[in-house]
């Protein structure tokens, strides 16, 4: 995969998670300051003023059947992507993405799109912990509960922060683990080891969220 100079294009809807979006988009932005990358674009599947999960409001700097092609496609959840995968066309779109950009990314429910896509047939994946059971019951999908996943030119998260983690990965594969560690860096995105309470007890929850029992 070439590295210099690739454009990413951030896909949005209206009821997107915030946090799915802005964490990666913020080090693909500091990874362009680097001119490792063209500046990300945003770019919607439905309206062109989408609202955020929790009320952020972003403008789109163009609609999917009209932007221009990607290299990099990342895909966010939040609770507007039930209804974005409904929509043929823009199933339709990511099928014929994936034969022509070199990866593409998703987090938390950003993985309902590339499910109905057919994206995760053949392949690894997960997703939030909270929606693991949506996966699993498709027998194409290899479900793996780790907080990202690599496979091919797709890759997948868990839930919400999980998406900067898999970014920081993405960049370290493309362009190398300096260049990941001056974005890294510049970001202070070092996430302590606090963790409140016992999640790890809870039910349902990933086999790497129960695995943080060593830590407690």
């Amino acid at each position: 995969m070439g590295g210099d100079n690739l454009n990413f294009q951030f896909l949005i809807f209206d009821r997107v998670e915030e946090l799915d979006l802005v964490g990666s988009w913020e080090l693909v932005g500091l990874l362009a300051e680097q001119k490792k990358c063209s500046a990300p674009k945003l770019v919607t599947l439905n309206t062109m003023t989408p609202s955020g999960e929790h009320g952020m409001q972003f403008v789109a700097d163009a609609h999917f059947s009209e932007a221009e092609q990607a290299d990099v496609i990342f895909i966010p959840g939040g609770s507007g992507s039930r209804i974005a995968m409904e929509d043929p066309k823009v199933i339709s779109y990511l099928q014929e993405q994936n034969n022509r950009c070199q990866a593409i990314l998703s987090v938390c429910t950003g993985s309902f799109l590339m499910q109905k896509a057919g994206l995760f047939n053949g392949r690894r994946a997960t997703t939030h912990w909270a929606f693991l059971s949506h996966l699993k019951d498709d027998p194409e999908i290899e479900v793996v509960e780790q907080r990202f996943v690599h496979d091919g030119n797709i890759w997948s998260s868990g839930g919400v922060s999980a998406g900067m983690d898999m970014m920081l990965a993405f960049i370290a594969h493309v362009f190398g683990t300096e260049v990941a560690a001056d974005v890294q860096l510049y970001a202070e995105y070092f996430p302590a080891t606090t963790i409140y309470g016992r999640p790890f007890e809870r039910e349902n929850v990933s086999e790497y969220i129960r695995g943080l029992s060593q830590h407690a």
